[in-house]
This record gives C-alpha cells, sequence and structure tokens, in this order.
C-alpha cells in the first residue's frame, strides 16, 4: 500500500469531529475560523517588492448555527454524537 503524504476533509468532516471531540450532545454547529492578517512588502529581490498580505489561521472551532444556517454548512449534534454514544479517548 502506498504511503499516504495528505489528508483532506470537508469542513462538514471537520465539524462533526470536533463536535465528538468536544463531547458535544446536543444543538447545531458550524465550523469557525479566525484568520489573522499582516500587510508587507514582498518579493524576491529588493528591487522586485510589491505590497502584498498575509493571512493566517489563527484558530478553528465551533459556533452554534444561528436559525438561518444553511443545511449545507451546519451538523446537528444530537444526529452525529447522541448523548449516549461513547466518549472519546484522549491521547
Amino acid at each position: 500500500m502506498p504511503e499516504v503524504n495528505q489528508l483532506f476533509f470537508k469542513h462538514k468532516e471537520i465539524v462533526e469531529l470536533l463536535i465528538k471531540q468536544a463531547g458535544i450532545h446536543e444543538g447545531k454547529w458550524v465550523l469557525a475560523m479566525n484568520f489573522g492578517l499582516s500587510a508587507g512588502n514582498f518579493g524576491p529581490t529588493l528591487d522586485q517588492l510589491n505590497p502584498g498580505a498575509v493571512v493566517a489561521v489563527l484558530g478553528i472551532g465551533l459556533n452554534r448555527a444561528p436559525p438561518d444556517t444553511p443545511d449545507a454548512v451546519q451538523v446537528d449534534a444530537s444526529v452525529i454524537n447522541p448523548a449516549g454514544a461513547k466518549p472519546r479517548k484522549r491521547s
């Protein structure tokens, strides 16, 4: 079997994993990301500098979904992590 070098997840899969990891059993949740922005001059040499920006992901988390949130971006914790489910072991 070939070595796996990359794994990608859809945003709803990440929400499901975070809900289970946090032990949440109720409510509808969406992915939250905290971004940082920094401006500067960028280029391969000093003579080729151009103004630019860098966006950094500072954190990933969960927010309760407002009532008007589309189903395509929210996850119901009571469906994917019912209260009777075994808690995850933390390593």
